[in-house]
């Protein structure tokens, strides 16, 4: 069996080489035709050059050291001054112009693939670790990178200047030639095994080297929470282990490529053994000059070395094959979230929502809402209350589209959110979470982030309502100071107020409020919540939240319960039927913390 599963892994690693190879090519390669050519031109010259190298030994050795004429120092001096001077210069132009290549389809890949991430929708997020998505994203495309520049320039230079030296070598003598090139044939076929091995191990080293991203990313980030709990050594531990099974794959890997060196090394030295035996007894027996032998010496051993690069470039380029496969398994991806092909625009008139008889899981055996139905007046604003895993969460995501139902509807002023342009309905809604997410850039560009045209004048109102301005303007540059990665610079209440200003700013006609004050104080949240009430004045408002005082002035209550509506009603109303909605409220679910109940109240009544 084991056979067998070798033989079809490697006919599938066949049948794949060529798909790719054209793909790189075609997509990434071809657009830099130009360059490429000159870098032949080049290459030919590096090739030229040292070919000449070669045959100035004949006229060195027949000339100068037999026939003792001076004058041919000085010219073979000019010579190889000439020849040094040319394959200098051709080796800097082809260096520079591959490296261009390379670099160039590095920056294009990753552009391409960042451009296909980014329009991925969350559930594929959700399936799949940022650590091997930036692994994918980093480690193979240089990989890539290597493989064609290598490929390239083995292709290039160093088969133009084997096949120089190679005709020198049969100008010379072509049985001697012949002596020397006859284990070619014989040493292809082992290197054409062991690159094929070699792309398999370098698969799983790229994914454990995703592996290892992905652990290191959770420990850094989750570092506040490792030492808090004393995870360092149960940490360390686990990244020991990934660390060693990308050493134990990185070093199978380098025995596998180092396999090519004894095989060439052999080849060469009974290549050369051969033609020392039989030539030397040719110039001994003076069938032969001492000059042309000398010439054809210097061509072997000059030969050697771009011939045992092209040996290992088998190796190379299955290690890059097998990078770019892993590339393009994410460039090939496809958004389950996309537009219908008869898609058009949204047109809010009033911003009413509903949602009827929905269905919908995250997978298949845990359903998020199970038959919801709900309707949120145009310019009202709407809370949904209940126990964790009530589904709140989920009616959130699927209205801006972030996942799709899986059966029932969703619609906005009578249109189903599936029907229309996934940008024109993103664009209608603003949403603030209560995981605030803020990009390592200036506050300024983190409260325009949803509209980046718009002025600081415009920027300062949206934080002043946010209650955000004051300890803006107290920063070392104001709006244009550096938050941090994800914000790290603020607290979590100042992050919260930004994201507000953030949502303030875009002006949309639908709000998505979760858990929106929930990293506020007191006495801040009071401030928000009457900019808050301002901002929700004729939109249509989607709140989750807990805290009483976000919930008393809702125009509906909907408590959910297992994925679907259990009772709805106002504030008041539902206290007063003693149902779930009561019980939740004696249990604190919805309630302030308890020295701020009172004040919470007191300011929604006012």
């Amino acid at each position: 069996m084991g056979v067998k599963k070798q033989h079809k892994q490697k006919l599938k690693l066949s049948a794949q080489t060529y798909p790719l190879v054209r793909r790189v090519v075609q997509q990434y390669v071809r657009r830099h035709i130009w360059r490429l050519l000159a870098a032949v031109v080049c290459m030919l010259g590096v090739a030229g050059a040292t070919a000449s190298m070669a045959q100035v030994m004949e006229p060195l050795t027949n000339e100068v050291f037999d026939n003792r004429d001076k004058d041919m120092v000085y010219t073979l001096a000019v010579m190889i001054v000439i020849i040094f001077t040319v394959k200098g210069f051709a080796a800097f132009g082809q260096g520079v112009l591959m490296s261009y290549v390379g670099n160039r389809v590095v920056a294009d890949l990753q552009q391409d693939l960042f451009r296909k991430l980014i329009s991925m929708d969350l559930a594929y997020y959700n399936d799949n670790a940022p650590g091997a998505m930036i692994s994918r994203f980093t480690n193979d495309v240089q990989r890539v990178r290597g493989s064609v520049t290598d490929t390239l320039v083995g292709c290039g230079r160093d088969f133009f200047t084997a096949a120089a030296l190679v005709g020198v070598m049969f100008y010379q003598d072509w049985v001697l030639a012949f002596m020397a090139t006859v284990v070619i044939p014989l040493v292809a076929m082992p290197i054409i095994a062991i690159g094929k091995r070699m792309r398999r191990v370098s698969d799983r080293n790229q994914q454990q080297m995703g592996v290892l991203n992905t652990l290191l990313d959770e420990s850094f980030q989750g570092v506040r929470h490792v030492k808090a709990y004393g995870m360092e050594a149960y940490e360390t531990k686990r990244a020991d282990r990934v660390i060693d099974s990308v050493f134990r794959l990185t070093q199978k890997a380098a025995v596998i490529r180092s396999i090519v060196n004894p095989l060439t090394e052999i080849a060469g030295g009974l290549s050369i053994v051969a033609v020392l035996l039989y030539g030397a007894d040719q110039v001994l027996l003076e069938a032969g000059d001492p000059g042309s032998f000398f010439a054809f010496i210097t061509a072997v051993l000059l030969a050697y070395e771009p011939l045992k690069r092209l040996a290992k470039l088998n190796t190379n380029l299955q290690e890059g094959l097998a990078a770019a496969e892993r590339v393009f398994e994410l460039m090939d991806s496809e958004p389950k979230i996309v537009d219908a092909p008869d898609a058009r625009p949204l047109q809010v008139a009033g911003g009413e929502v509903v949602f009827d008889e929905v269905f919908f899981a995250y997978h298949a055996k845990a359903p998020a809402l199970n038959g919801l139905s709900l309707v949120a007046p145009a310019g009202k604003t709407i809370a949904l209350v209940g126990p964790s895993g009530a589904g709140k969460t989920s009616v959130l995501n699927l209205l801006p589209r972030f996942f799709d139902v899986n059966s029932g509807g969703v619609s906005i002023d009578g249109q189903d959110v599936r029907s229309v342009t996934v940008q024109s309905l993103r664009a209608c809604m603003a949403l603030v979470s209560q995981e605030i997410v803020l990009f390592d850039e200036t506050v300024r560009m983190n409260i325009a982030y949803g509209r980046p045209d718009a002025s600081l004048e415009e920027i300062r109102e949206a934080a002043c309502h946010a209650g955000a301005h004051d300890f803006i303007s107290a920063m070392p540059d104001g709006y244009d100071t550096q938050v941090g990665p994800r914000g790290v610079k603020l607290s979590g209440g100042q992050r919260q107020r930004i994201a507000i200003a953030r949502a303030m700013i875009k002006n949309a006609p639908i709000l998505l409020l979760d858990e929106a004050t929930s990293a506020l104080d007191t006495q801040s949240e009071r401030h928000v919540q009457r900019a808050l009430k301002i901002l929700m004045e004729g939109r249509t408002t989607l709140v989750i939240a807990h805290r009483l005082s976000t919930v008393v002035d809702a125009d509906i209550i909907y408590v959910m319960q297992d994925g679907c509506v259990i009772e709805q009603g106002s504030h008041a109303g539902l206290l007063a039927k003693r149902g779930a909605y009561a019980r939740l409220s004696n249990e604190q679910l919805l309630s302030a913390p308890s020295a701020g109940v009172a004040e919470d109240l007191a300011d929604a009544k006012a």
